[in-house]
Order: C-alpha cells, then structure tokens, then sequence
C-alpha cells in the first residue's frame, strides 16, 4: 500500500546544499523504518543514512557523516535527508527505501527495505 515519492535532487555545486524529501503515500506514516540509498555510474546501491518510525535512531554512512542529516516529520508523511557540504563524490541517484514489517536488520541493511522510490538524481559538480 505504501508508495514513496522522492524529490529535491537536482545540481548543485561542490561545498553546496540539497534537500532530499520523501513522500510517503496514505494518511499514516505506516514504515518501521526509512532509509536513503544511493546509486552511482559502475557503483552498486549503497547505505547513506536511515531513521527509526519513532526518529529516536539514526544512522549515516561513514562517508556522510558530519554532512548529511536524516529527518522524519510524520505529521506529513515524509521523510528528509539535508545534504550539505556536497562532495563530487555524492553524484549518484538517491533512493527512498521504506519497511513495512518490523525487522531484527540494521538500519544499514538495503535487504530489509521492502518499498522503494523511482530516485531522485544529485549531480554535484566540481
């Protein structure tokens, strides 16, 4: 049932800020967990950063940390990721992945995410 829209990805240059959300489909924020993922060119899908269903657990990739910060506002169904300090190296189409059954995975774990979004590319340029 649940459908997730992912938008804000767009160009921005090296140093720069993008703001990711995620819309999430129906009247109640019904996942146990969201996360974002990324893909680049040649890359496989990889972990950027994930939220409780309660926002009391957070956690980011190595690579983003100090940069990216996952929010949630269930009152409208959505979920961000603030993207700032933008490296080259962040250029990838971003995924918004959400559980809708409880699992024992990680945060981290891409397998345990059920519901995915079409992506949303970020092109950061040098």
């Amino acid at each position: 049932q649940v459908q997730l829209v992912e938008s804000g990805g767009g160009l921005a240059q090296a140093g720069g800020s993008l703001r990711l959300s995620c819309a999430a489909s129906g009247r109640t924020f019904s996942s146990f967990a969201m996360g974002w993922f990324r893909q680049a060119p040649g890359k496989e899908r990889e972990f950027v950063a994930a939220i409780s269903r309660s926002g009391r657990i957070t956690d980011s990739a190595e690579s983003v940390k100090g940069r990216f910060i996952i929010s949630g506002d269930n009152a409208k169904n959505t979920v961000y990721l603030q993207m700032n300090s933008l490296k080259p190296e962040d250029t990838a189409v971003y995924y918004c992945a959400g559980r809708t059954v409880t699992s024992a995975a990680t945060l981290p774990d891409l397998g345990s995410y059920n519901v995915w979004g079409q992506g949303t590319q970020v092109t950061v340029s040098s």
